[in-house]
């Protein structure tokens, strides 16, 4: 029955359901983890980062988190060319308010404006739906620290955790059992750390697989957004007890005698 009514993103079924709308959210529901953490002095933005292959360059450059303004950070889950789009429609968004204004744009008016343009792609023939979801973390004088979350139907809320990609439900119950209103940004890391392993399928975590980021203020009180580079995240997950165990931990030393073997 549904085949009559999925070819068209503006097309209700008789239950009233919009299928292509439904099909973004599956796409969404098999990429990477992205976990956002509320806390009392920031927020926590930790993603999983799929290595497709060994043979890939692997850089420094985020493919989960970005940074939107100098008060706004995001991280996505879906489609990377639909979230790049959105990415550069919110960076532009924001600049222009902050021209207008002279003033940070608030997270949730970006949050509204970039939803708006998502319900746009569901409402009008020859589109298709962004096929990703965000999640803002953001700062603005009046609300402090704020964590939002979009989805492709254009439709946005605000969250204290939450969690989005693949294995969220699982995720969703690690939150709920141990968040705390009043968790620090460091307890907030630990969370994120344990969510990421106990969510993804790897049994060991490394600075290949997680992307990590929090904002917060400085000690001037302006907003600081910070994108952990790989030998931060190292640190972190030796912290946490989490780090991926090298190759040569756990061997005999080797004797002089066999290092004088090998030479010749």
């Amino acid at each position: 029955m549904s085949r009559r009514y999925d070819s068209r993103t503006t097309t209700f079924s008789p239950e009233g359901r919009l299928y292509q709308v439904e099909y973004a959210m599956e796409a969404i529901s098999h990429a990477g983890t992205v976990v956002g953490i509320l806390a009392k002095d920031g927020v926590v933005l930790a993603a999983e980062k799929k290595v497709t292959s060994k043979l890939l360059e692997q850089d420094t450059s985020s493919e989960k988190i970005y940074s939107l303004s100098d008060n706004i950070m995001t991280g996505v889950a879906g489609i990377t060319a639909d979230a790049n789009s959105l990415i550069n429609y919110a960076r532009n968004a924001a600049q222009r308010h902050l021209r207008a204004y002279d003033d940070d744009m608030p997270v949730e008016q970006l949050a509204q404006r970039l939803c708006d343009l998502k319900q746009g792609y569901t409402q009008y023939g020859g589109l298709r739906p962004f096929g990703v979801s965000l999640l803002y973390a953001g700062y603005d004088p009046h609300h402090n620290f704020q964590l939002y979350h979009s989805d492709p139907s254009g439709n946005y809320s605000g969250w204290k955790a939450t969690c989005i990609g693949s294995n969220n439900g699982t995720a969703t119950s690690l939150l709920k059992q141990d968040y705390k209103d009043d968790l620090t940004i460091q307890e907030a890391m630990s969370l994120a750390c344990k969510v990421l392993s106990k969510t993804m399928d790897s049994t060991t975590l490394d600075s290949e697989k997680i992307e990590f980021a929090t904002l917060s203020l400085d000690q001037s009180g302006k907003p600081l957004s910070r994108i952990f580079r790989p030998t931060d995240i190292t640190r972190l997950l030796d912290r946490e007890g989490l780090a991926k165990k090298s190759e040569e931990e756990g061997t005999a030393p080797r004797t002089a005698e066999a290092m004088a073997v090998d030479s010749t």
